[in-house]
């Protein structure tokens, strides 16, 4: 960790929050999040957000970290499709969302008696770039990992070191972000986007997105897997064809979100 961009250490951190509910995806930066606040805090407590917009494997994962650390994990249910806003799919759409999801959070860690809320938003986070940020800001909610200058390889380290089955898990966007601007979002769409990603993973696939283009659909692939596609792409095309009529891939590799 570069020293130069640290503002406070996490111990410091939790000496000011001793009582913290953490904002918990089932991803690695929340599972270290998690990790650092049972170390350092007096009393803390994981919040996920189910939606139609969270795929069911990140439930499963939050679920197994919860347990592994022996946090108590609270289920909240928000029904982001009844936002008109959300539904509509303005370029902004992520800041609508996130004020709903984070108003659902801090409400039900109200009742819990915590005034404190943190993410897992990291120093390698680019804020000027993600609206949903600015609706964290808004919102009074926390950002330790990035105050205290924890970058994405500090946090898979620390999440190796201590034996986290997220370390290497790459980072995943809600299934809305597969979904071109301005699109009306549909439960059925998000639905079908799931149903072809659980495919790719499935067929081994472990760094990608599935892009809707309308009927048809874009793979957006890390490094990592471009030889798994041509090695199953017969396989891969006639499973997505469920789906969508034309099937194209990025010959660009993707970068991690």
């Amino acid at each position: 960790m570069n020293k130069d961009r640290i503002s406070m250490r996490i111990e410091d951190f939790f000496k000011l929050h001793k009582e913290v509910a953490v904002a918990f995806s089932g991803g690695v930066d929340s599972a270290v999040l998690l990790l650092l606040s049972k170390k350092y805090a007096d009393r803390v407590e994981a919040y996920y957000v189910k939606s139609a917009f969270q795929p069911e494997f990140e439930y499963n994962d939050a679920l197994k970290i919860a347990k592994m650390l022996d946090i108590k994990l609270n289920v909240i249910s928000v029904d982001v499709l009844s936002d008109d806003t959300v539904v509509k799919n303005p370029a902004d759409r992520c800041y609508y969302c996130k004020k709903r999801v984070f108003a659902a959070i801090i409400a039900s860690a109200a009742e819990d008696g915590f005034t404190t809320v943190l993410d897992g938003t990291n120093f390698s986070d680019d804020i000027d770039d993600r609206p949903g940020f600015r609706a964290l800001s808004e919102s009074g909610v926390l950002s330790p990992l990035r105050l205290c200058g924890y970058a994405k390889k500090d946090i898979r380290k620390i999440a190796r070191e201590n034996g986290l089955p997220v370390s290497d898990k790459p980072s995943y966007a809600c299934l809305a972000t597969r979904i071109p601007t301005n699109t009306v979002i549909t439960k059925e769409l998000l639905e079908k986007t799931e149903k072809a990603e659980n495919i790719l993973f499935d067929l081994g696939f472990k760094n990608f997105r599935v892009r809707n283009l309308g009927s048809s659909a874009k793979l957006e692939l890390g490094r990592e897997d471009f030889n798994l596609i041509f090695e199953k792409r017969d396989l891969t095309v006639k499973m997505l064809s469920e789906f969508y009529e034309n099937i194209y891939l990025d010959l660009k590799e993707r970068a991690d979100e």
